[in-house]
């Protein structure tokens, strides 16, 4: 009986260990899951001096060198712009996507390249806080970024108004109207189906469909791209030209042209739209600075171009040469990130990265030219899902609404108007084929 007693108590202690095991275990993750998701919990992001409402201009601007990125304070020292400060906000990701995220906590692994990945099927690949010791942290913010919420699962941009500015006299020297079209083929936690759509013949990733709809010159002209899911393997991509109503086959090297004649590569559609094995990738650090953030319905709007039938307007521009949109900037988390091309023929000699930390989005990038010199910056401006269009609210994308790509060397600058939505009625399956091109465009 005694040795009975003996082992039932020691039973008892084991059992009681592992379950303090496991919950010690649980609660470590929970805490990784909510630093990831919901920096804001707890603590709003402060710095000396800062706060809602007020305009960072030129007589200012000092004050807060150390919240806003290098190429932006010039901007802001030179009297191109200003920044109006708005309150942190958290803008919650799908709870899909966290869930996703935290059934596969700890299961997500990197391969020994760059562009392997292992163990990922949906949600944030690698939740952890980044760390300085870590060689590949950056490499791991970057699957963060492409394995991210960004658009969801799809969504359009419908229609997108793309204007080229010369900043030195402010004219607008022309106007394009897209539609961008976005479908995630696999990691799906919110449309259906999930977690991946089937047949996936070509085993796809992602794919992007954009439309011309005017002006006449350019109309029918569409670009298809698909990323396949392995990162090593070289995206597939194909523009239809309306003129000479044929497809052709993009080579590698024109993701680095210029898009139509705009100031952006296809490459830089999003912050970055290329694979994680075509740069080398370093992170920073991670630092608090102004974000473009904000609520879209509480912006003054643009009522003067390109109000819908429906009521929605657009973000309004102004500063130098019109090329800075109208909208508030807020305090927020932020990992720097380094990305170097491997191609040592690429434009440019590498882009600074600012990610937001809580959605993985890219909000603010700095391209450097072959020789070492600021070249191009790029704004995209972000907007709560719940304050904008009805069919967003309750989406957990953070809305791609206002963009501003700014070619300091050539004093030019390309900005974006965006009516974002995420509806996956405007993103048919059909759409992301190449037979697609040719019935449209004929």
């Amino acid at each position: 009986m005694k040795h009975n007693k003996m082992n039932t108590l020691t039973r008892t202690l084991i059992a009681g260990c592992t379950a303090g095991m496991m919950a010690t275990a649980t609660f470590a993750e929970e805490a990784v899951i909510t630093e990831s998701f919901y920096p804001y919990k707890t603590e709003t992001p402060q710095f000396e001096g800062l706060q809602p409402g007020m305009v960072i201009n030129q007589d200012n601007v000092a004050q807060f060198k150390e919240v806003i990125d290098p190429a932006f304070y010039r901007f802001i020292e030179q009297g191109w712009t200003t920044i109006t400060v708005g309150e942190t906000t958290s803008f919650d990701l799908h709870p899909n996507y966290v869930e996703a995220t935290r059934v596969s906590l700890g299961n997500v692994s990197l391969g020994d390249k760059v562009g392997e990945i292992n163990g990922w099927q949906a949600g944030r690949p690698f939740p952890q806080e980044p760390s300085a010791d870590d060689p590949r942290a950056g490499e791991k913010l970057a699957w963060n970024y492409k394995y991210g919420y960004n658009w969801g699962d799809s969504a359009a941009i419908y229609p997108f108004y793309w204007k080229y500015r010369d900043m030195d006299s402010g004219d607008v020297e022309r106007t394009i109207k897209f539609n961008f079209h976005f479908l995630n083929y696999k990691g799906r936690v919110n449309q259906e189906p999930t977690p991946e759509i089937t047949p996936n013949p070509s085993d796809l990733f992602r794919a992007i469909y954009v439309q011309v709809l005017d002006p006449a010159d350019v109309r029918d002209t569409q670009l298809l791209i698909h990323r396949a899911a392995d990162d090593l393997k070289r995206d597939n991509s194909w523009l239809y030209l309306g003129f000479q109503r044929r497809v052709r086959r993009l080579a590698t090297g024109q993701v680095t042209d210029a898009f139509l004649g705009s100031d952006l590569m296809i490459e830089d559609f999003e912050g970055y739209n290329g694979r994680i094995s075509d740069m080398n990738w370093t992170y920073k650090g991670t630092r608090y600075m102004l974000m473009p953030f904000y609520n879209h319905n509480e912006l003054t709007l643009d009522s003067e171009t390109h109000q819908d039938d429906d009521g929605y307007q657009v973000v309004a521009f102004s500063g130098k040469g019109g090329c800075f949109p109208n909208i508030t900037w807020q305090l927020r988390k932020v990992y720097e990130v380094e990305s170097v091309p491997v191609d040592e023929s690429h434009p440019l000699s590498k882009r600074v990265h600012f990610m937001d930390a809580q959605t993985f989005t890219i909000p603010r990038t700095v391209s450097y030219d072959r020789k070492g010199s600021l070249w191009k910056t790029f704004t995209i401006g972000q907007a709560h899902p719940d304050h904008h269009l009805p069919k967003n609210k309750g989406s957990g994308v953070s809305i791609d609404d206002s963009f501003s790509m700014i070619d300091v060397q050539a004093s030019h600058c390309t900005t974006g108007q965006f009516k974002g939505q995420v509806d996956p009625e405007l993103t048919p399956t059909n759409m992301f084929n190449v037979q697609y091109l040719r019935a449209t465009g004929s």
